[in-house]
């Protein structure tokens, strides 16, 4: 019984630290103009890397892999509320007509996400513009998603 007590009190004891301090990684999904998956490490309390795997990415047939390093900083004075901005990379393949492109190139991106104290649960919205650099260069201002992710 008193394991059980014990155990107890360790557990209440760790959700209440991590639901008083903001989250150091999140994993989820992404959905926008390129819908996939996404990972968010924090290496501080500010800068955090951010990976993505985007699945038919441009409307076609293909992936992309992104890697960003992003600064965070408190939005409106709300606690759980977090304005970022950053740089990065990608290197992805599509088909495009019956051709396959491969393409590097580099992103940059400018987002907002709240956490939530209820639950481990973050939701994010990013402007994600990117340049291809090789294959199919040009400049894509469009991009940008809603982010949900499990955090812990």
């Amino acid at each position: 019984m008193k394991k059980l007590i014990l155990t107890f009190i360790v557990a209440l004891s760790i959700v209440v630290l991590v639901n008083g301090q903001d989250y150091k990684t999140g994993v989820g999904l992404r959905g926008g103009f390129s819908n996939g998956l996404t990972i968010k490490h924090f290496v501080t309390e500010k800068a955090a890397f951010e990976g993505m795997i985007a699945l038919n990415a441009g409307n076609s047939n293909g992936f992309g892999l992104t890697g960003l390093y992003e600064i965070h900083n408190q939005a409106f004075e709300v606690e759980q509320l977090k304005w970022y901005y950053g740089f990065g990379a990608h290197i992805g393949s599509f088909a495009d007509s019956h051709v396959t492109n491969t393409v590097i190139g580099i992103d940059g991106i400018l987002g907002i996400e709240y956490s939530f104290t209820e639950a481990p649960i973050n939701i994010g919205l990013d402007w994600k513009p990117l340049i291809n650099l090789v294959g199919n260069s040009q400049f894509y201002p469009d991009g940008g998603a809603l982010s949900i992710r499990y955090i812990f």
